[in-house]
């Protein structure tokens, strides 16, 4: 099983965990719009480390995305399997074919 999807199996375990004793708890406690904006300043920190070209810091701030991009899915009720099936169903289409065939808004 690959580390991301053990990451997203250890915090659907916290998610009914005390907030005093997980970090996670605490977080999906706030529901899900404290947990898009955290995952919100965690990408900005990213941005901010890959245009000083701070590669340390980026390796950090992107493994802290990612973590909070699973929190995010899972206070918002979406399984990261779904994310993998969708990451597959995209898999061998340009970019540019995927983002045109979608729905327009």
């Amino acid at each position: 099983m690959h580390t991301l999807s053990r990451l997203a199996e250890t915090i659907a375990s916290r998610a009914n965990a005390d907030p005093d004793s997980s970090w996670t708890a605490k977080l999906l406690a706030k529901g899900p719009e404290k947990c898009a904006e955290k995952f919100g300043e965690e990408a900005v920190e990213a941005i901010i480390a890959s245009v000083k070209g701070d590669t340390t810091n980026l390796t950090a701030e992107a493994a802290d995305v990612l973590y909070h991009l699973l929190v995010m899915l899972q206070a918002s009720g979406v399984k990261f399997e779904s994310v993998l099936a969708e990451l597959d169903r995209r898999e061998g289409t340009s970019g540019i074919a995927e983002k045109s065939a979608r729905p327009k808004a």
